[in-house]
């Protein structure tokens, strides 16, 4: 194997801390009141964005819900303009009138950042049923949590697809809880990925907490699907370290820090280090110097943030569409 056909795995050590660092840093802004509105974060999720998306082609389409922060940085949107985003400026991915939950860079496929559980499934359906329209190469990756699952808009788009045969990658990240609820309390289906039996579309179970599991599983899947001309749906097992949101930035009342500590056993980015290190392909030396770069990175996007101008008055009606 030459070092071209090497999995990227210390980039994606290198975007799996970023997306850490960053989101930490977003908490303690949110803290600060930089930032507004919800904000819900990543953190214990890393792996399935970076995994997904970096296995995924440049030119293939990128949908995903509210927690949207790792699936930008993993999609290569600029920090800084992404922490603009958050802190509602002028500068932001969505010109500050999307916030948190609506990152959205189209010259990057990123299609979002959408806000209602599971509201973004159709249209992750609509992109791919254009992709087979107009006879093109693409595939969709469309990202949800498991909470979405129960939902009408998730088994109406599934049955759509699957009947059109699409190519969308249906990726439920399952982490376990729907806001507080877990899952086995709010679901009559505990094993998620056997919905996909009843609309006939062959589903995998992949290692969320695993970025090489992911990777080299989310491969195999997205060019099936390219060349297949089909649906496929993936259940990513995860855990999410923070709350459901900043309204709830700690273990809550639905779990204990005993249960939480348990899952950083396995954190994706400290089992990534240590599977690089033991193979020689990364030292410490290398991983402190990864860690100085991204808090500087993460240090000059919250100054640009702080910096940027408010949107105008005048933008207040603008991008507002109406009959």
């Amino acid at each position: 194997m030459t070092s071209k056909q090497k999995p990227p795995f210390i980039e994606f050590l290198r975007q799996m801390t970023l997306i850490r660092r960053f989101e930490e840093k977003a908490a303690e802004m949110y803290a600060l009141g930089k930032i507004a509105g919800f904000c819900h974060l990543y953190i214990g999720e890393e792996a399935v964005a970076v995994g997904a998306i970096g296995a995924a082609d440049p030119k293939d389409y990128i949908v995903t819900a509210y927690r949207d922060h790792g699936h930008a940085l993993a999609r290569g949107l600029e920090p800084k303009r992404v922490m603009a985003e958050l802190f509602g400026k002028a500068t932001g991915v969505s010109k500050g009138m999307g916030g948190s939950m609506h990152l959205f860079d189209a010259s990057r496929n990123f299609m979002g950042g959408y806000a209602i559980v599971g509201g973004h499934i159709p249209l992750a359906t609509g992109i791919g049923f254009a992709m087979k329209y107009e006879k093109k190469d693409q595939v969709v990756l469309c990202f949800f949590g498991e909470g979405s699952v129960p939902s009408g808009n998730f088994h109406e788009a599934l049955n759509l697809a699957s009947l059109w045969r699409l190519p969308v990658v249906y990726i439920c990240e399952n982490n376990r809880f729907g806001m507080g609820t877990p899952v086995e309390r709010s679901s009559a289906l505990y094993d998620i990925a056997h919905a996909a039996q009843a609309h006939d579309m062959p589903f995998h179970h992949i290692d969320g907490m695993d970025v090489t599991d992911v990777y080299t599983q989310m491969q195999k899947i997205i060019e099936g699907v390219r060349k297949a001309k089909r649906p496929i749906f993936v259940e990513a097992r995860t855990y999410r370290y923070m709350g459901h949101s900043m309204s709830d930035p700690a273990h809550g009342h639905y779990r204990t820090k005993a249960e939480i500590d348990e899952h950083k056993k396995r954190d994706p980015i400290l089992t990534l280090q240590q599977l690089l290190l033991e193979t020689k392909e990364i030292t410490k030396e290398e991983i402190s110097k990864m860690e100085r770069d991204i808090q500087d990175i993460v240090l000059e996007s919250v100054e640009f943030a702080d910096k940027s101008p408010e949107p105008p008055l005048s933008a207040l009606s603008e991008y507002i569409y109406a009959p």
